[in-house]
């Protein structure tokens, strides 16, 4: 059996990244504010909200350092309601709470999006902020998410772990909502181990924001304003907040940025190529009758790095058995609800006060594949994995009735 391609190393980091680690490695200067002007963390951040179109970028340890700087800077009460999908991973809830906040639930499709119908329902006066989870890259129903939540006055955070590079309508995803949050982690499209972004447009709240994540004193001032924007907006905000709020240190540092920055322009060959594989695998397991990946909503430009699909028709022994068959055949299949403690699972977010049942959601979760298709795989690889998961299934169901004689 031809063995199936290594799908969770990322790609290597650039050779030009190799200069700049080599003079931090001989200065030590890891410590984003310790140059004057300049520092490899401070022009990432001029890069990549240049990249997103946005006026302000901050650089954080984390996509859930992120997520909870954004809820800390909208300056939300204690205990605050903030309504999430029901698939997510652990850190979303993790980071409400984090921020002394009280997670709300949404039901989730088995197309994997938003419930618009039950967000509705639950976006009553008792929600101060949403939280959307592009989980896994798939874009939920963002126009009429912002309908909703525009009306009615309520901040909309992005949790765009996922993706980065998406587009709905024409949009860059985690540039529709009040911030949008990135992750740096290995499994993401940019790598540097960990490390996330946020993206703002809102010069109190990024200015609430750096200072909470650590620019203690005055280093304020090495956090540059859009170029040819000459308000003093940011300045002002910076000196309201001086000295009035806490520091949690979520910084970055210059060693991860360096390693960041040159990934940056392989952004758009990574999300050309990413979307390529999906769609090429998608069309072998939508030949099955037992694997079925759901369309992407019209205005979605997706740019995954993974692949999902429903197992159809298979009860839960026979899912069971398709995961235990796709790992025979060198393919690890995650099968969300299935998998014994599973951060993606609401059931296991124990640390939720009155954990409410999806049972929509659950249902989904029961039957949700999740594998690894990284942007860098070729043709050969994906067959390999697509035979592999499409070979699983005839194992399970029976070759015959797979192709319905």
């Amino acid at each position: 059996m031809t063995l199936p391609p290594n799908v969770y190393d990322a790609e290597p980091i650039p050779e030009s990244a190799r200069a700049e680690i080599d003079r931090l490695l001989q200065s030590g200067d890891l410590f984003r504010y310790t140059a004057p002007e300049d520092a490899p963390v401070a022009l990432l951040e001029e890069e990549f909200a240049a990249m997103m179109g946005t006026k302000y970028a901050l650089a954080v340890s984390s996509c859930s350092a992120a997520l909870f700087l954004s809820l800390k800077a909208l300056g939300l009460p204690r205990d605050a309601q903030v309504l999430i999908p029901g698939f997510t991973f652990a850190a979303v809830p993790s980071s409400v709470v984090h921020a002394d906040c009280i997670p709300v639930l949404c039901e989730v499709g088995e197309n994997y999006r938003i419930d618009v119908a039950d967000f509705e329902r639950r976006l009553d006066n008792s929600i101060s902020a949403v939280i959307i989870s592009h989980m896994r890259g798939h874009t939920s129903d963002m126009d009429a998410i912002m309908e909703l939540c525009d009306a009615r006055n309520i901040p909309v955070i992005e949790d765009a772990a996922h993706s980065l590079g998406t587009t709905w309508n024409g949009r860059k995803i985690g540039t529709i909502g009040r911030v949008g949050c990135f992750s740096f982690q290995s499994y993401k499209l940019v790598n540097a181990g960990e490390g996330g972004i946020l993206v703002t447009d809102d010069a109190d709240l990024v200015a609430r924001a750096v200072i909470m994540s650590g620019a203690y004193e005055h280093n304020w001032q090495k956090h540059k304003a859009p170029a040819g924007d000459n308000t003093g907006e940011l300045e002002a905000a910076f000196s309201r907040w001086q000295n009035q709020l806490p520091l949690y240190n979520l910084r970055l540092s210059n060693l991860s940025a360096a390693i960041i920055r040159p990934q940056l322009p392989e952004v758009p060959r990574r999300v050309r190529d990413g979307r390529a594989n999906h769609d090429y695998v998608a069309g072998i397991l939508n030949q099955s009758p037992w694997l079925n990946v759901p369309e992407k909503l019209g205005p979605e430009e997706r740019a995954p790095d993974s692949i999902q699909f429903n197992l159809v028709g298979l009860d839960n022994d026979q899912i069971l058995a398709f995961q235990a068959a796709a790992n025979r055949r060198g393919v690890k299949v995650q099968v969300f609800g299935q998998s014994t403690d599973n951060a993606r699972a609401f059931w296991n977010w124990q640390f939720i006060r009155d954990l409410p049942e999806l049972p929509q959601t659950r249902e989904m979760l029961m039957k949700a594949c999740d594998v690894r298709l990284p942007a860098r795989l070729k043709k050969d690889e994906l067959d390999i994995i697509a035979g592999a998961l499409t070979g699983a299934a005839n194992d399970v169901m029976g070759e015959l009735r797979a192709y319905g004689t």
